[in-house]
């Protein structure tokens, strides 16, 4: 289930205009794009099919039914897609049974928004069995809510999960600071109307108006994220 805080905590210490922090988590705080990947590799080899490299750009950072149904159908395959899921997410959870590695800036954008007691949430497009075992690596307590991709009727590309994260937070989306890593979940994040600062890691993600590309999480810290929200008021 997805966990919430009451919108009386949904503001910063100091009364700033960043009212949230919203987070992806794959790609972006951890270092487990590749996972999937090498995931989707080995449950389709399983099958006897072999997934073509180019393939990889298509199917990051977006929703498992889109990506699974892609690949299902590029290779033939003869499976459902809910029995893929369920194949996919063992093979996933089965190189994830240690500490997932963070990616580089991580722990310490987690440390400093806690330290401000800036309202931060998780929100992710995978599944939540997935989420709670990697949460382990990043620690749950940093965060005042999670969200999967199977707890809302609409996951990215779709807006729904940053405007239930925003909601939930008591915070109005256009003074959410939202890091994401793909195109996908840029485009969900936008579209529910929050100042995005992108992240690439697989994909290419192409500049466009009021959106920020930085190389790596090393460049944000909590000042630059509360620029987004200044520069566009």
């Amino acid at each position: 289930m997805t966990s919430a805080v009451s919108a009386s905590v949904a503001r910063t210490a100091d009364g700033s205009a960043l009212q949230a922090v919203l987070l992806d988590m794959d790609g972006t705080l951890v270092d487990t794009e590749g996972f999937w990947w090498d995931a989707e590799v080995d449950a389709f080899a399983e099958l006897g099919h072999r997934l073509d490299e180019s393939w990889r750009d298509i199917v990051v950072g977006g929703p498992m039914s889109r990506s699974l149904g892609f690949l299902i159908e590029a290779t033939g395959a003869d499976i459902s897609l809910a029995e893929m899921s369920v194949l996919l997410n063992e093979r996933f959870e089965a190189r994830i049974a240690e500490r997932v590695p963070l990616m580089p800036g991580a722990e310490r954008l987690l440390t400093e928004l806690a330290r401000h007691n800036v309202p931060t949430a998780l929100v992710s497009a995978s599944h939540r069995r997935v989420i709670d075992r990697i949460l382990l690596s990043l620690g749950p307590e940093r965060f005042a809510l999670t969200v999967a991709g199977d707890e809302v009727a609409r996951t990215k590309p779709h807006p729904d999960p940053y405007l239930f994260a925003a909601q939930s937070l008591g915070a109005h989306p256009s003074r959410c600071a939202v890091v994401e890593d793909t195109a996908t979940g840029v485009a969900a994040a936008e579209a529910a109307g929050c100042r995005v600062v992108a992240v690439p890691s697989v994909g290419r993600i192409d500049p466009a108006p009021g959106r920020t590309i930085v190389g790596s999480l090393e460049d944000i810290d909590l000042s630059f994220l509360r620029s987004l929200i200044t520069r566009m008021n």
